[in-house]
């Protein structure tokens, strides 16, 4: 009968329809931050996305969204609570002496977690447990006479030597890893260069001697005494 065989069809039809799809797998957030570090620890910032990351949860990119707006998001959760590992240290009452220990106190701590480098070059990305070592430095730049916009350059002064120094130290731990690695500087200066880089040529054979000899305390204090005499002048 016609009626029975669009009956036969329909329920044809309908059995070949998929079946719904499932929710998606739940994901545990700290267990994302955690990922995400170590493959920042291990492989650095540009290994990471959101891809790969739902690739090692087993999960989709599109999960991910429901938990971090984007990838800055993400890194910026990988490094909520480094600075809170570390405790502070007793700080002395003197606000320029405070304001040198502060700044050691960044550079250490920063220096034993090197990665983090990595994710503070993208801009504006910092943990928020860290904060407070920016409030000490602009309230000790106050303390010693700055004013609010000078306090401010202050303290990016000290960030940029911190910040710089640790690249560079890096950057000589991995040439130290492969001793057999061709040096560039100070070798390439040679009498050559005399007359042009004559005092370049007169240290050449002692830049890595003075070089190793080098404070970072006993920097950072010239430069905050710098900074608080032009104060004044």
């Amino acid at each position: 009968m016609p009626g029975s065989e669009k009956t036969e069809k329909q329920s044809r039809e309908t059995g070949q329809k998929k079946k719904p799809v499932g929710r998606p797998r739940r994901l545990d957030p700290d267990v994302m931050v955690a990922t995400a570090r170590r493959i920042v620890e291990e492989e650095g910032v540009a290994a990471l996305s959101m891809r790969r990351v739902a690739k090692e949860l087993g999960s989709t990119p599109m999960a991910l969204y429901h938990y971090v707006q984007d990838k800055d998001e993400l890194l910026m959760l990988t490094l909520s609570g480094t600075a809170a590992a570390f405790p502070r240290p007793e700080l002395p009452e003197d606000p320029r002496e405070r304001m040198v220990a502060v700044a050691v106190h960044m550079h250490d701590i920063i220096g034993r977690i090197p990665w983090v480098l990595d994710i503070l070059a993208l801009g504006e990305l910092t943990d928020r447990n860290a904060l407070w070592m920016v409030e000490e430095i602009l309230d000790c730049a106050l303390a010693c006479g700055l004013s609010p916009a000078r306090s401010v350059r202050a303290y990016r002064t000290i960030w940029s030597y911190v910040y710089g120094d640790l690249v560079f130290r890096r950057a000589a731990a991995r040439r130290a890893e492969q001793p057999s690695r061709r040096e560039f500087f100070p070798e390439m200066i040679t009498e050559k260069d005399a007359l042009e880089l004559p005092r370049l040529t007169e240290v050449k054979e002692h830049w890595r001697e003075y070089a190793a000899d080098y404070e970072t305390a006993a920097e950072l204090d010239a430069i905050v005494e710098g900074l608080i005499s032009r104060q004044a002048s």
